[in-house]
């Protein structure tokens, strides 16, 4: 992401309720740690939004930082934790300087991001993410499958976001398949869970890429 795409976001966030805003945490993320797979540690939340995902992590007992590239989306969640009660660190940081994190987490959430991040970008985005991994750390990779319809494009990987989307116009997505994102993760982590879900982020429904992994053994 960059200048751009900060710009089109902060525009978004000119006022809380983003079109994809979710004020309640998703099922996916809520069973992982309710079936304890995923257990209270140190987590950062990529993408954080509004901050309704890291405050649900806090509340269960998560030391939670959560980032996202929009100054004004960081200022709700700051908000929204301190109405919740809960104490949660949040930064507005590009994901392109997640290396500028020196440090490290045992679980990293990253829910509608990925297609927001065009293939030339992705192998050093995964390579930052593996180092801000401990060992042992698991990732929670959730993104939109190349057979979503959405934006007139089923099957279409490049998709341009059209007007009255309530998404800024113009910007770019890489919608992706679930062996393409495979292929992508493989050298650095080891895939427990893949499958494609039903989104819950948004107004209208979307297929999405679940993939759960963890840093594999150095």
């Amino acid at each position: 992401m960059g200048k751009k795409d900060k710009e089109n976001l902060e525009k978004v966030y000119e006022k809380p309720g983003a079109v994809w805003t979710e004020r309640e945490a998703p099922k996916e993320l809520i069973e992982l740690i309710e079936t304890g797979k995923i257990k209270p540690c140190k987590v950062i939340d990529i993408g954080c939004g509004e901050g309704f995902y890291s405050i649900y992590l806090s509340s269960k007992g998560f030391d939670v930082t959560g980032i996202d590239i929009s100054e004004n989306a960081i200022k709700y969640a700051k908000e929204n934790a301190k109405k919740r009660g809960v104490k949660v660190r949040f930064i507005a940081m590009d994901i392109k300087d997640l290396s500028q994190l020196r440090e490290k987490f045992d679980f990293i959430l990253e829910w509608a991001v990925m297609h927001h991040i065009l293939p030339p970008q992705r192998k050093k985005y995964i390579e930052d993410v593996n180092k801000r991994l401990n060992k042992n750390g698991i990732y929670l990779s959730i993104s939109f499958n190349d057979q979503n319809p959405d934006f007139n494009g089923i099957g279409k990987k490049y998709r341009i976001i059209p007007k009255n989307s309530g998404m800024p116009e113009g910007t770019q997505l890489y919608f992706s398949s679930l062996e393409e994102l495979k292929n992508l993760f493989n050298p650095y982590l080891k895939i427990i869970d893949v499958k494609l879900i039903k989104m819950t982020t948004g107004s209208r429904p979307h297929i999405g890429n679940y993939i759960f992994m963890e840093k594999k053994l150095e």
